[in-house]
């Protein structure tokens, strides 16, 4: 099945075609289903999307017609796995803008890329009385791996403060970023808020003041076109399932000067060049970090999401989710009792919020029970919950195959909730 495709080249078109929803909709075979009797209305997208039919054909083809061990065989087989699975580093590279495909390391997702940077570049180049500059707004997986590295080399952790809107503030990272600041780690787009960070104008502030600048895109490149070399990060990291791609994939962006500097942080088969027992040589970028077997059908399956998403036009993508957006913020704001979370100016679509007197994970039972999916918690964002003085939020998040409709159904589900807890 062909995907509902734009007309025109997305990133240079100055008024993108309109999506044509309801073909894209027929891409998606999941939302056929009903839950509980009910049409399924899936606003839970910044947790996972779904996967379009050309994603899971191509991983299905891939176990069909070509499964082997890749870049050790010579056989066909092998030779076929290992032309698509680089073909698809190739679709990264372009994708994101990277100047050479050895600059992408696939790895399992945004957590792994994190972790990888912290362990491997933090491990080797920070040291004690060294500062890691972070947000208030951050996932778990752009803190934690954070703090590990802190206690193992002795580097102090600083959080540049977030304002009630849930805003990142330039001239606050501009006081924060100080002498000692060594490596400065920030999201893209909030999973919690939907805020939408000046990524280029920290990196530049970070660069001023020498600090490597790691982006945490997850929630960013699905929703918007993405240039690493214009953001002129150091590192970026992405997952596949948050892109319409397969879950255990992911991409670790990272400058060729700095990962050839960088010792391997796994070691094993295929990162290896040459092994004895005295010595082991490491293989040439971006081999030396991909130990073992890689996940290779979800490297296929991610290649065939990016193609999804450039037959749709990412300008596209990003007008109906500005739509949907608008919408829904609206009719949240309107609604009696719910106070949004996260209200900065220039936000994804994604919209959390509270609602008098009934815990967020009671509201997202109630909606369960009426075929909508959302998210409830604290998102993997705890300091964020903390800020707000909140203990979870209600998140409804959009996709491509979202609709105004469907926040109808949402505003109605709610009237359900509402009156089960007056």
């Amino acid at each position: 099945m062909e995907p509902a495709r734009a007309s025109g080249d997305s990133r240079k078109t100055a008024e993108p075609a309109r999506l044509d929803v309801a073909r894209v909709r027929a891409d998606f075979p999941i939302l056929e289903r009903q839950i509980h009797g009910k049409p399924l209305v899936y606003l839970d997208s910044a947790a996972s999307t779904q996967r379009p039919v050309p994603v899971i054909e191509a991983v299905s083809r891939f176990y069909e017609e070509h499964n082997a061990n890749i870049h050790r065989g010579v056989h066909t087989l092998s030779q076929e796995a290992t032309r698509d699975f680089e073909a698809a580093r190739d679709s990264v590279r372009d994708f994101i803008g990277a100047a050479e495909s050895r600059e992408i390391v696939f790895c399992r997702g945004t957590t792994e890329a994190i972790n990888l940077v912290a362990q491997s570049f933090g491990r080797s180049r920070l040291r004690p009385g060294d500062e890691i500059l972070i947000s208030g707004m951050e996932h778990h997986s752009n803190i934690v791996p954070w703090q590990l590295l802190c206690e193992q080399v002795g580097t102090e952790l600083r959080v540049v403060p977030i304002t009630d809107d849930g805003e990142l503030r330039i001239e606050d990272v501009e006081r924060c970023v100080g002498p000692k600041t060594r490596l400065v780690a920030v999201v893209h787009t909030s999973n919690a808020l939907g805020t939408i960070n000046p990524v280029k104008e920290i990196v530049e502030i970070a660069h001023r003041r020498g600090a490597v600048v790691v982006v945490d895109g997850a929630q960013a490149v699905a929703h918007e076109a993405v240039d690493v070399a214009d953001l002129g990060c150091d590192f970026f990291a992405f997952s596949g399932h948050k892109m319409y791609g397969p879950t255990g994939i992911g991409v670790l962006y990272g400058r060729a000067e700095l990962l050839e500097e960088m010792p391997p942080w796994q070691g094993g088969g295929e990162m290896i060049r040459s092994v004895t027992f005295e010595k082991t040589t490491f293989n040439d970028l971006p081999f030396k970090f991909e130990a073992g077997t890689p996940n290779v059908a979800g490297g296929i399956g991610l290649g065939a999401a990016i193609d999804y998403l450039e037959a749709l036009g990412c300008d596209a993508v990003a007008a109906h989710e500005r739509e949907l957006l608008d919408k829904a913020t609206r009719t949240l704001a309107a609604f009696p009792g719910v106070r949004l979370i996260g209200t900065a100016p220039h936000k994804a679509a994604v919209c959390s919020f509270v609602m008098d007197g009934v815990h967020a994970h009671d509201i997202g039972t109630v909606l369960d029970t009426e075929g909508i999916a959302i998210r409830t918690g604290h998102h993997c964002a705890q300091p964020v919950m903390q800020r707000f003085g909140v203990p979870a939020t209600a998140r409804a998040s959009f996709g491509v195959y979202n609709t105004a409709r469907e926040i109808d159904a949402l505003a109605a589900g709610l009237d359900k909730v509402r009156e089960l807890f007056r």
